[in-house]
């Protein structure tokens, strides 16, 4: 800033006498939207598990219950509270009472091996572990190894019938202890941590991303008005809370006083039967989740009249999904983002004139990463050794960068790649991406995940998108393959529709007919392809095949 605006503004009248007060200020957490909407809407349902029903009233009377069960455990300020959850009740909870006592809840992927969660539970050196009677094989595993030795309290589901109890006592003996009028407070610095979430760790160990009060809150309000969510909608958690913190939608419906439907695990008819009987309005999933729901049979969707939101995420969801999802009726909306990012931190806005576009191009429209939600600074595309942005030309790549309130503190004890993903003052998420003429970002590839075939780049994501409009393909993954002659070219994994049939030659011939001869892939690999617990593949896994066949032919 010039010296001259750095007086002007310490001199301006307006900074005499007005400081913040508790009167005028209050620092930013999604718990004071929980006691909100408790206060206005105590008798309307929260959470519905199966027959079980809790109110708003009752759920903020458990969430002070755990977390004053917690504070007379010596959990406090800077501890870490960790679940290894599916989306029941008590995961819900955990995402308030746990912030109540001042302490920062990390939840586990429930997919991950012994060795991966004894890594987390050190690095975060967990003092308190909650976890479910499903898991409880893989937790026994991972304390035997983890250095930590924390309070392990057990989930008792009724959902659920096998496992078996590892802890000293459930958790509703753990909260049963607690005070429902405990005396929580919003720390004073909005800044404080509230959440740690680890990164998938594909090429070693997983990086811990810390979020703060501010960012949850601001995020938690930023998914409803980016989405147009109305008051009290019916969430269905086909989404796992672990992930990103259920994209903080475990804060938003308390902020919407809407109702959420725990689901244990994706099941399409499930899903379909949820929805008709509680009229569910709203759900989120990776790419893969809305695939199974288009490709169910059509009697699981009969019944389902009524309006259904859903949000679609992925560094590039297949046209046929939003196709698909359009013609089944279900309104979805695209959004981008990263766990840096809070989850979601961009949406692909739309515009009433792209309603009267014909279907192919509206689904092009609504493809896009395009703009920064309400709540963040900004999304743009730069090139990645100058920071200069890139023209708005749909062609020049760089790199998608973020900036603002929807962007993480930083990675838990980790000063170096913290350091490294802020550089220039952006946070640099690995994406490659194109701005196009009207200001929206479209992402082509992963920095990683882009095929150099005899100096032509190609995008893989251009290469799925082809595979998943053909009619016997439910996924597809494109990586690169190495090529004596052209150093590079695409090898497709696909995994079929159930009942459905294609050869290896049909597939090829089938994007040859679609795609520039070069893009299309000179091998195809049909089967089931190796996913994340959010649905995401795991591209990793089929670089190492591919690597792994490479080195057996030479």
């Amino acid at each position: 800033m010039p010296d001259g605006a750095s007086r002007m503004a310490r001199d301006s009248p307006y900074d005499a006498g007005l400081g913040k007060n508790a009167a005028n200020y209050a620092p930013l957490s999604p718990l004071s939207l929980l006691a909100r909407t408790a206060h206005i809407y105590p008798g309307r349902v929260a959470v519905i598990h199966g027959g079980w029903r809790l109110t708003w009233r009752e759920v903020y009377g458990r969430c002070r219950k755990l977390a004053s069960a917690l504070a007379r455990a010596g959990v406090g300020r800077g501890d870490t509270v960790a679940a290894m959850l599916p989306n029941v009740p008590a995961m819900y909870e955990l995402h308030f009472g746990v912030a109540m006592a001042g302490a920062v809840l990390n939840t586990l992927n429930t997919r991950l091996d012994a060795e991966a969660i004894a890594f987390m539970l050190d690095h975060a050196r967990a003092r308190v572990l909650v976890t479910d009677r499903e898991f409880s094989a893989t937790i026994e595993s991972a304390l035997g190894i983890a250095k930590v030795k924390p309070l392990v309290i057990d989930v008792d589901d009724p959902e659920i019938s096998g496992g078996k109890f590892i802890g000293g006592t459930t958790y509703e003996q753990f909260i049963a202890a607690g005070d429902p009028e405990f005396a929580w407070r919003i720390p004073d610095d909005e800044w404080d941590a509230i959440s740690l979430n680890y990164t998938s760790g594909t090429t070693g160990n997983p990086k811990g991303v810390v979020y703060h009060h501010r960012g949850a809150y601001l995020n938690a309000l930023s998914n409803i008005v980016s989405w147009g969510m109305p008051p009290h909608p019916v969430y269905l958690w086909t989404l796992p809370m672990f992930h990103c913190n259920g994209w903080c939608f475990t804060w938003t419906v308390a902020a919407a006083a809407g109702t959420n439907v725990c689901l244990r695990k994706v099941d399409a008819k499930r899903i379909f039967d949820l929805i008709r009987e509680h009229r569910v309005t709203h759900y989120c999933g990776a790419p893969i989740v809305h695939s199974l729901l288009i490709n169910a049979p059509q009697e699981w969707k009969a019944g389902i009249r009524h309006k259904v939101s859903c949000l679609v995420a992925a560094a590039a969801p297949p046209a046929a999904i939003i196709e698909g999802m359009e013609k089944m009726g279900f309104d979805i909306t695209h959004v981008y983002g990263l766990t840096e990012t809070y989850g979601p931190a961009a949406v692909c806005a739309r515009h009433e004139e792209w309603d009267r576009l014909p279907l192919e191009k509206r689904v092009e429209m609504n493809g896009r990463q395009g703009v920064w939600y309400h709540a963040q600074e900004c999304m743009t595309v730069l090139d990645p050794a100058t920071m200069a942005p890139v023209p708005w030309d749909g062609e020049t790549m760089g790199e998608v960068m973020f900036r603002g309130n929807l962007t993480m503190k930083g990675y838990l004890a980790n000063e170096t790649a913290t350091r490294e993903a802020f550089a220039g003052g952006w946070f640099h998420t690995g994406d490659l991406g194109v701005m196009q003429s009207d200001g929206y970002v479209k992402i082509k590839d992963r920095a990683k995940d882009v095929i150099i075939s005899g100096g032509e780049n190609i995008s893989s994501l251009e290469v799925e998108d082809v595979l998943y409009r053909h009619p016997a393909v439910m996924a597809a993954a494109v990586v690169a393959q190495p090529d004596a002659r052209w150093g590079e070219v695409p090898c497709a994994f696909v995994e079929l529709k159930e009942g459905a049939q294609a050869t290896e030659s049909e597939i090829v011939e089938y994007c040859r007919g679609r795609l520039a001869h070069f893009k299309a892939p000179r091998r195809v690999v049909i089967g089931a392809l190796p996913k994340t617990s959010t649905g995401k593949i795991q591209k990793f896994i089929l670089r190492e095949r591919v690597k792994s066949a490479s080195a057996i032919d030479r």
